[in-house]
C-alpha cells in the first residue's frame, strides 16, 4: 500500500480511474477493439504516465504495482466504459472532463512525487507534464494516432501551469490538500476555458509551396 499522505493517494486514485475509463473510451472511439483491447488501452492511459514517472526518480518497484488499487481501479475504469460504449456519442462532454480530471490530478501528483524525491524545480515542473501526458501518449500511439498532447488545443500547457502552481506552492511552504486541490483546479480550469473557447497553442505560419496553394511550415 502507498504510504504518501491519504488526501494525495485520493487525488492520485481519482486520477487514475478517470484516466482509465477516460482512456479506454477514447480508444473505443479511435478503433473497434475488443474487450481486453479496451481495457489494456484504459489501464495504459491511466498507470502509463506514473510508471515512467517512478522509472525516472528511480522509485522501484512503480507505486502501481505496488498497491492494488492502482490497477483495479484503472481495469474498473476500462470495464465500465466498454459496457457503455454504445452511447459514446452522448457520453463526449463525460470523457472531455474525465480527461481534464486525469490530466489535472496527475500533473500536481506527478510534480509533488519529483519534489519528495529531491528533484530540482524545473525537472519536477516536467515531470509533471510527463505523468499527466505519458499514459495518454502510449494509447493514441498504439491506436495509429498523433498524440493529443502534439496536437492542436491546450493540453501540456495547463499540465505545465499545473506542475508549477504545485512546486510554487511546496517551495513557499503552502504545501497541503488546498493548496494540491487548488493546483489541481487551475489546471481544470485552464483545459476546459481552452477547450470552450477554442483555444490552441500557436502554430506555425501558412507559407505558400510552389505552384500554388497553401501549406504549413513543418
Amino acid at each position: 500500500m502507498s504510504t504518501e499522505p491519504a488526501p494525495l493517494v485520493a487525488l492520485d486514485l481519482t486520477g487514475t480511474f478517470a484516466f482509465g475509463l477516460n482512456g479506454a473510451l477514447t480508444a473505443v472511439r479511435a478503433a473497434r477493439l475488443d474487450v481486453v483491447g479496451v481495457v489494456v488501452l484504459g489501464m495504459i492511459t491511466a498507470l502509463g504516465g506514473g510508471v515512467i514517472r517512478d522509472v525516472l526518480i528511480d522509485s522501484l518497484p512503480p507505486a502501481t504495482f505496488l498497491d492494488w488499487r492502482y490497477y483495479t481501479l484503472a481495469a474498473a475504469g476500462g470495464l465500465i466504459a466498454f459496457a457503455v460504449s454504445r452511447h459514446l456519442r452522448r457520453l463526449e462532454p463525460a470523457i472531455t472532463v474525465l480527461d481534464a480530471v486525469g490530466l489535472s490530478t496527475f500533473a500536481v501528483i506527478g510534480a509533488s512525487k519529483a519534489l519528495d524525491a529531491g528533484l530540482a524545480v524545473v525537472p519536477a515542473m516536467l515531470l509533471g507534464v510527463i505523468t499527466a501526458v505519458g499514459g495518454g501518449t502510449i494509447r493514441d500511439t498504439l491506436v495509429g494516432q498523433i498524440p493529443t498532447v502534439l496536437r492542436t488545443g491546450l493540453y501540456a500547457i495547463p499540465a505545465l501551469v499545473g506542475a508549477a502552481v504545485t512546486v510554487a506552492t511546496t517551495e513557499t511552504g503552502l504545501y497541503g490538500l488546498p493548496a494540491t486541490l487548488g493546483a489541481a483546479a487551475v489546471c481544470f480550469l485552464i483545459r476546459m476555458l481552452g477547450l470552450h473557447f477554442g483555444l490552441n497553442a500557436p502554430e506555425p505560419p501558412e507559407t505558400r509551396p510552389p505552384g500554388g496553394g497553401t501549406r504549413r511550415r513543418k
